[in-house]
């Protein structure tokens, strides 16, 4: 029922996770009901998903607080049993979680830590090198070259606690993929980092994606981490897949239309402006108006004759209010 069906890296047909949730009444009557004759309800924390992941693609896997994204990662990973459906990743099927399915695959969460905190990173490195039956040499080739990557060299000697919030998340990205794994499922790998911090991991990412051809399913609430990494992307909301396509397609449906930012010379009454598209803000001599796709040339060169425009520029909203219309719509 759950073997493998392809040669995609990851394969989901039909996944579904059902939890029992207790059910019990306000007070006393309720609390003893509950004890003794406890009654459930049935949730469904993901609710018949399918999707493919092929080698080497980096997808985006989105979705409101409670969408059910960690759910669907840890069945993945085989964390927990799905409830029905089949999976298939790296051709495995990942709740047997055996070893050759293990040495393939890397789950990372921003909020989880697998580095030993008082001792120095290289002493966590060597004990997942043993774990993962690395030679001596390989070991020390592989700390060098992710370290290089992650310009984190200078920094394996320290212990844990004395290394910054972003230093402790690229330590655990090393420890995470020395054992060079096929597939990489990422939670929020960037969570509370500094723009800077944030930067550097997408940069090794997509190294680290072009060099070995790793798959990767990103989860993240940092829209950036999704433009910079993903074209790709997968939403979920109220444990259902509501889109899997285009990041641009999704962008072009759900954003019909364009933000027109005009620096004035002059300030202009708002009524006159609103003539020009839906105004979004106006700060002063600044202006920043939504205007519709097809109407963009048009509206832009009456602008530009009509209005005392020092600066004008035109760009995409931002893809965080794109996600967000999706998921108030609900539907795709």
């Amino acid at each position: 029922m759950f073997g493998a069906r392809s040669m995609a890296a990851i394969d989901v047909q039909n996944l579904t996770k059902v939890y029992p949730v207790a059910i019990k009444q306000p007070g006393l009557t309720g609390t003893l009901r509950h004890f003794f004759q406890r009654q459930y309800r049935q949730v469904k924390a993901v609710d018949n998903v399918s999707f493919t992941v092929e080698p080497g693609e980096v997808v985006g896997f989105l979705g409101p607080n409670g969408a059910g994204k960690t759910t669907t990662l840890k069945m993945l990973t085989g964390l927990i049993y799905p409830s029905t459906g089949q999976v298939s990743v790296a051709g495995h099927t990942p709740f047997q979680r055996q070893r050759s399915f293990l040495e393939q695959i890397t789950l990372v969460m921003g909020q989880k830590q697998q580095l030993i905190w008082d001792l120095p990173t290289l002493d966590s490195l060597r004990i997942n090198g043993a774990i993962y039956d690395l030679s001596a040499q390989e070991l020390r080739h592989r700390i060098h070259e992710l370290a290089e990557m992650l310009d984190l060299t200078e920094k394996l000697t320290q212990p844990v606690r004395k290394l910054s919030l972003g230093e402790r998340m690229k330590a655990e990205m090393l420890a995470a993929l020395l054992h060079r794994p096929r597939v990489l499922f990422l939670d929020e790998p960037t969570l509370g980092l500094d723009v800077n911090a944030q930067m550097a991991v997408r940069k090794f990412l997509q190294t680290y994606n072009q060099r070995y051809q790793a798959t990767i399913v990103l989860t993240s609430h940092y829209m950036a981490d999704i433009t910079a990494l993903c074209d790709r992307v997968l939403l979920i909301y109220q444990g259902q897949l509501i889109y899997d396509g285009s990041l641009n397609e999704l962008v072009e449906q759900f954003a019909p239309y364009r933000e027109v930012t005009a620096e004035l010379a002059q300030e202009v009454p708002a009524e006159d402006l609103a003539t020009y598209g839906e105004i979004q803000s106006i700060d002063g001599c600044k202006v920043v108006l939504l205007v519709r796709r097809e109407a963009l040339t048009t509206t832009v060169s009456q602008a530009l004759s009509q209005l005392p425009v020092h600066d004008l520029t035109v760009t995409d909203p931002p893809i965080e209010n794109i996600i967000g219309r999706v998921f108030d719509a609900g539907v795709v």
